[in-house]
């Protein structure tokens, strides 16, 4: 059944390509992935959702697709709520309906791909399928630089990807084995010296993916300048496949070689937090304060991993990793599915062409300002339980008679990121929507029932698991 939820969204480009209503074609298909996806939770155990087929005799490679567990089950659950939001959100060029929509499924397929493979090859592989269509919508549908930005987003995920494949392709040598069950339950016996060399390609390639300081300029312009459902599938989807690989093949099997890289990792997610997080505070425009937004907030996450990889049985760790990686996909995705509309309906994003939009269209400050508290971290909404379980495990191990270490030390300065969370989000939504209404805003149209729908879904998954976090947790014991 997962080899389902693969190949709808590409079956339905094929289907535009032939001719098929694009928009039509594309909400069919992401639907019926959100009812199979979200309908998965309730029988995930059981042996329909595994696939596996021979591709390669020798070295033997299977295009397989399991789950392998609760992990694995949450990212493709966010894949197929935020794919679907993503293509009831934006509105395509005309003239451009094919290449909106077909690309737009294919970082659907490309991101359930990666996240559902058993085996490490397609786990790499549809992840690099997910990109080609980014770099196309940015540089053919996207604004401003359009182009400078799809080559800098292409050079840099192109090169981190590069760094990536020959640490994967190392450690499989070593393992012997393509597949990633097999990894996983017979480790293989790697020195120091070779764990070493094998984790720090898989930071800096994971992390370029993820966009951890300081290989982390390409986002920002590249979420700017995307069209609305590329952004909302890359910063919402795509970009956990760098932090979801961290959990799923670098921290169980090269455990003693990201120890050594401890304390470095520590600097450079202190960076994504607070260095990123004062550039975001000083941005004039909507989409770059959220695609700034969207880096910082890696850095929470990267804390996770930081105190996985500093006390291995740690058992909050990786919880509280998927955990805020679900909470900051939906996130994220409403925050620049809104971006969109605001943009639609004024004109402009720049925050000094703003003002008094509440007045003109109230819906669509009501949601923006849903939005903007679960970014900050408001109890009750998802980033909330995801970040106080990322603090509570760097302190899990904590020994007061032993002092702070480096991950406690680290968890501490990471706090005033909610701070500086709070001052740029509150300060975006004032010049937005408060204040006097200017000439852009006075006739903005509001948000009509159909622009409501991906806005609620994403909404009710934010307030479902800020709410009741167990809805996750339980499948992460």
């Amino acid at each position: 059944m997962l080899a389902l939820l693969v190949a709808l969204p590409i079956l339905a480009f094929f289907a535009i390509l032939l001719g098929a209503p694009a928009r039509q074609t594309a909400i069919g298909a992401c639907a019926l992935n959100f009812i199979f996806g979200v309908g998965s939770m309730f029988c995930w155990n059981a042996d329909i959702w595994d696939f596996s087929v021979r591709v390669l005799e020798k070295p033997a490679l299977h295009l397989a697709f399991g789950y392998y567990d609760g992990m694995s089950l949450v990212m493709v659950v966010l894949s197929v709520i935020v794919a679907l939001a993503a293509v009831l959100s934006g509105k395509a060029p005309e003239g451009s309906e094919k290449l909106y929509y077909g690309s737009s499924l294919l970082i659907a397929a490309g991101a359930i791909g990666a996240f559902a493979s058993t085996d490490l090859f397609f786990f790499y592989a549809f992840h690099e399928m997910a990109l080609i269509p980014t770099f196309l919508m940015i540089g053919i549908l996207g604004r401003g630089d359009r182009r400078g930005i799809a080559w800098k987003i292409t050079i840099y995920l192109g090169l981190g990807s590069l760094v990536l494949l020959v640490g994967l392709v190392w450690l499989a040598s070593l393992a012997g084995t393509f597949s990633i069950p097999e990894m996983l339950a017979n480790k293989p016996e790697i020195d120091l010296a070779a764990q070493k060399g094998i984790a720090a390609l898989l930071i800096i390639g994971f992390g370029t993916l993820v966009s951890l300081f300081p290989f982390h300029s390409w986002a920002a312009p590249a979420y700017a300048s995307a069209p609305a459902p590329t952004s909302m599938l890359h910063a919402g989807v795509l970009k956990k496949f760098g932090l979801y690989g961290m959990l799923r093949i670098a921290v169980p099997l090269v455990p003693e070689g990201l120890q050594v890289w401890l304390t470095p990792l520590l600097v450079l997610l202190l960076g994504n937090i607070l260095w990123v997080g004062l550039v975001t505070i000083s941005q004039k425009r909507l989409d770059t304060l959220l695609g700034n937004s969207s880096v910082m907030h890696m850095g929470y996450i990267f804390l996770a991993i930081a105190a996985l990889i500093a006390v291995p049985g740690n058992t909050l760790a990786v919880p509280a990793a998927v955990v805020l990686m679900f909470a900051h996909g939906i996130s994220i995705a409403l925050l620049f599915g809104l971006a969109d509309r605001i943009e639609r309906s004024t004109g402009s994003l720049d925050l000094s062409d703003m003002g008094g939009l509440a007045k003109s269209a109230p819906g669509m400050a009501f949601l923006f300002g849903i939005a903007a508290m679960a970014s900050i971290g408001l109890p009750g909404l998802a980033n909330f339980s995801g970040e106080v379980l990322v603090f509570l495990s760097a302190f899990e191990s904590y020994v007061p008679a032993e002092g702070l270490g480096p991950v406690q030390i680290a968890c501490i300065l990471s706090i005033w990121g909610v701070v500086i969370s709070a001052v740029y989000m509150l300060r975006a939504y004032r010049n937005i929507f408060q204040g006097p209404v200017v000439k852009s805003t006075e006739k903005a149209a509001d948000l009509t029932f159909i622009d409501h729908i991906p806005a609620v879904i994403l909404i009710v998954a934010l307030l479902a698991v800020g709410c009741y976090p167990n809805i996750l947790l339980n499948f992460l014991k």
